[in-house]
């Protein structure tokens, strides 16, 4: 027979390499743990070194002086070519040399027999055919590597005896399995793990076929269609040109399923990358069901394969497009809840809302043009991924607030923001997924619970900061007051939903708490001012009056017509010139705030410069006559302004 060369080095080599190998796809292969097949490939290695130096010694009738190797990995060569080169001393040919003769001209299924023979025939029979099935396994696993590595069909008789040789230890082990003598050896018979072996060789060598891709590193599209299409138009149909002498050989099954073996080790360590984006793991989904879908002759793909092994090849891509389909809905849930994050990030300004429905839905539509079903799939991992977002804001959110007791007025304001939009945009997403009663219940009970926690604490902030500023504002040129307002005014200018009732609600909240801080600190500030001091406290109201006209106006527009103004009505007040006059504009001021009092009205009146103690008894006497209790609680503006009532009047009694 022709000897042929072929790169099979390490397919039919021993070692880490094929135990390695056969690690890694143990899940798709027959049991047998790697335990068990060190062990016997110990016990086989041991027992052959032993036996071939007996047998060595046997055939060569005395005249040879043989002496065992040294290294068990080159005796069963020896024996081979000792055991065919000598006749038997007795006129006969010895059963280990017909053996022999058998392995080499590739007639395994006859050496099988007479190795069957051999170890029942009692006299260390047992001990010398675990070699010779050593010696037959190796010589078949070399036969298939020809076969895989070759050019031409020179290798179609001796696999076809690979073939029924497995169908021989099929047989034989059913026959060892009914024999309660021999059911204790039957885990430990050599043949017994042929059947994994040549799988394991089998997954090796198209393994080692399979072109280069590095997915940790490459996340370009691009690079991973003209893998894919490597796959296809090289890989794959390498493997499709082999499988015809296979097929013939009765190995079709088995060299199928080493296909899909090999395959779905290879896209699992594709998709498995963290690298790995939901555009590339869509990729080679698409790719797997265009496999699935396709008609071509192709050991892979089942339209074409004989009728044996249809459902195993409709089982096993179903698998990988299954396995895929996981990751690409893993990958998908990941990158929503990333891109959600990125958006509301509370250290950042908020993002538009269309932005993040993008995120939503564009992956929701790359899955639908590929599959319906899919895309549903995906749809529904968004809608998941949104709720798990909202709940952990939400305590994103608590934590921020109970860390900063007193953020800054933008933070605040800017996590606000972020409710409005999420609010928007599942509003949005309602109509575009098909969200359920229950999801859409429990998002906007997070997102109301939200919303007030944050409005309060805003409030809160807002009241605290402009009350420490207007403390000592009428006794300091620059109290910061100012720095406060223009504060408020840009965070609100920047707030991106002023279109929404939160905006309006928010603003107004923030103007009562500003004027009603305003006159609490008016109000309470010294009792016995200067002349000079009462022209320059009357002198910053009217410029704290523009300036709040100015800011809160630009934030509401037209909104800001019908908010109460207070200090415009004190300072038409105490700027009239005549007693009658002021107790006109008193009037006005008594119908709208029905809650002033008359210790608010006096601390009002001390702020007047040049005012005689007649005119004030008039107009106290003029706010007792009309004075009225408020029937509602609307508009009760001074009702929690506590002023301090004067000793004595001016005059010295109690009355003024």
């Amino acid at each position: 027979m022709r000897k042929t060369k072929y790169s099979w080095g390490v397919f039919t080599g021993k070692g880490n390499k094929c135990e390695k190998m056969a690690g890694e796809h143990a899940r798709m292969l027959p049991k047998a743990t790697c335990e068990e097949r060190k062990t016997q490939e110990v016990k086989r290695r041991g027992k052959l070194k032993t036996l071939a130096g007996k047998l060595l010694k046997a055939m060569a009738s005395g005249k040879e002086a043989v002496e065992e190797k040294a290294g068990g990995g080159d005796v069963a060569g020896s024996l081979l070519k000792m055991a065919t080169s000598r006749k038997g001393a007795e006129g006969g040919m010895p059963a280990e040399e017909t053996i022999c003769r058998f392995i080499e001209q590739g007639k395994f299924c006859e050496a099988c027999d007479r190795i069957y023979d051999l170890e029942h025939s009692g006299n260390d029979g047992v001990g010398r055919s675990e070699s010779l099935y050593t010696l037959l396994a190796e010589r078949m696993w070399t036969v298939v590597g020809e076969a895989l590595s070759g050019s031409d069909r020179m290798f179609l008789e001796p696999l076809r005896s690979v073939g029924e040789s497995l169908k021989w230890k099929k047989q034989k082990e059913a026959e060892r399995v009914g024999s309660t003598q021999e059911m204790e050896s039957i885990s430990t018979w050599s043949p017994n793990f042929w059947r994994k072996d040549l799988e394991d060789k089998l997954i090796e060598y198209m393994t080692a076929q399979i072109p280069l891709f590095d997915s940790s590193s490459n996340t370009d599209k691009t690079a991973l269609k003209q893998h894919l299409n490597q796959l296809e138009t090289m890989f794959l149909t390498n493997l499709e040109h082999r499988s015809s002498v296979f097929k013939e050989a009765g190995l079709f099954v088995t060299y199928a399923h080493c296909c899909h073996a090999s395959l779905s080790a290879h896209l699992s360590v594709l998709t498995d990358s963290n690298h790995f984006s939901f555009s590339q793991c869509l990729l080679v989904y698409e790719w797997g069901l265009k496999m699935y879908k396709s008609g071509s002759e192709t050991c892979l793909r089942p339209g074409q394969t004989p009728q044996h092994s249809l459902s195993l090849g409709v089982q096993r891509l179903m698998c990988i497009i299954l396995k895929t389909e996981e990751k690409l809905l893993a990958v998908a849930q990941k990158e929503v809840g990333k891109a959600l994050k990125e958006a509301f990030d509370i250290g950042k300004p908020p993002c538009a809302d269309a932005a993040v429905i993008q995120v939503l839905t564009e992956r929701t539509e790359a899955a639908w043009h590929v599959s319906e079903s899919l895309s549903e799939k995906v749809e529904a991992v968004c809608l998941e991924e949104c709720l798990r977002f909202l709940e952990s804001y939400e305590n994103e959110v608590k934590s921020f607030l109970w860390l900063d007791g007193c953020p800054r007025i933008c933070s605040g304001l800017r996590i606000l923001e972020n409710c409005c939009i999420l609010r928007t945009v599942w509003h949005k997403l309602t109509y575009i997924f098909n969200a359920s009663t229950g999801q859409d219940v429990k998002v906007n009970r997070f997102l109301d619970r939200m919303e007030n926690e944050i409005t309060d604490h805003f409030l809160h902030t807002v009241t605290s900061k402009v009350k420490g500023t207007l403390k000592e504002h009428f006794k300091k040129c620059d109290s910061g007051f100012d720095h406060i307002l223009e504060s408020l005014k840009q965070s609100f200018l920047a707030f991106g939903k002023k279109k929404t009732d939160t905006y309006e609600v928010l603003v107004k909240a923030v103007n009562a708490i500003v004027i009603t801080e305003y006159m609490q600190a008016l109000l309470t500030t010294s009792r016995k001012p200067s002349s000079v001091q009462r022209r320059r406290i009357v002198s910053k109201i009217e410029e704290d009056h523009r300036m709040l006209q100015t800011v809160f106006k630009e934030c509401l527009g037209p909104a800001a017509g019908p908010l109460k103004d207070p200090i415009k009505a004190i300072l038409e007040l105490i700027q009239t010139s005549d007693a009658e006059g002021m107790k006109i504009a008193l009037l006005p001021i008594l119908k709208e705030f029905p809650d002033l009092r008359k210790e608010h009205l006096s601390a009002v009146l001390d702020i007047k410069d040049s005012l005689s103690r007649e005119d004030r008894a008039a107009l106290l006497k003029a706010f007792h006559d009309n004075c009225r209790e408020s029937e509602t609680e609307a508009n009760l503006l001074f009702a929690d302004i506590e002023v301090k009532p004067r000793k004595y009047g001016l005059c010295g009694c109690l009355c003024c």
